[in-house]
């Protein structure tokens, strides 16, 4: 890999990291704790067709859980979900619909699990939260991704290096 190419790279996943942290921020009353509509989590489907992009998107996620309530814990286990998301839909999603899964199930046990333990509330009501938020982004974020999916020019842009071929 040349070096103008790295830096491309090191640069897009700072602009995901960073699109990902603004609309973290911006929505912060909808995007922590248990109903949590994170809408930024629609970068993670970003993921497959860019693996690279895991790095963007779990720097995003790690930044603005340093704002979270619930500190570090926040930061190391929801960013750790977002991690495994990411890698789930990268390298473990036949097809784009199949990635909306693994957010969705992951978030709600691990962010479920964190609410649990530090909060103390009842652990099959946060999992069912976080499930349902989590699952109404993912649901969204695949229509979005849907329709830009089929514009050329954007995916010229974000130049995929799996799944050119889509198969939703």
């Amino acid at each position: 890999m040349t070096k103008q190419i790295t830096t491309k790279y090191i640069a897009q996943n700072a602009v995901v990291a960073a699109v990902y942290f603004i609309l973290t921020i911006i929505l912060a009353p909808y995007s922590y704790l248990g109903i949590q509509f994170r809408i930024a989590e629609l970068l993670v489907l970003l993921c497959f067709w860019r693996p690279d992009f895991i790095i963007g998107v779990t720097l995003g996620c790690f930044l603005a859980n340093t704002l979270s309530s619930l500190g570090p814990w926040d930061m190391l286990f929801g960013t750790l979900a977002t991690l495994v998301s990411a890698l789930l839909v990268a390298y473990a999603s036949p097809r784009l619909f199949i990635s909306i899964i693994y957010p969705t199930a992951v978030n709600a046990f691990v962010v479920g699990a964190e609410l649990y333990f530090i909060l103390g509330e009842a652990f099959w009501v946060q999992v069912g939260l976080v499930a349902i938020g989590e699952g109404a982004v993912m649901i969204v974020s695949y229509l979005i991704w849907l329709i830009l999916s089929r514009n050329k020019g954007l995916m010229n842009f974000l130049a995929p290096t799996r799944h050119q071929d889509i198969r939703y």
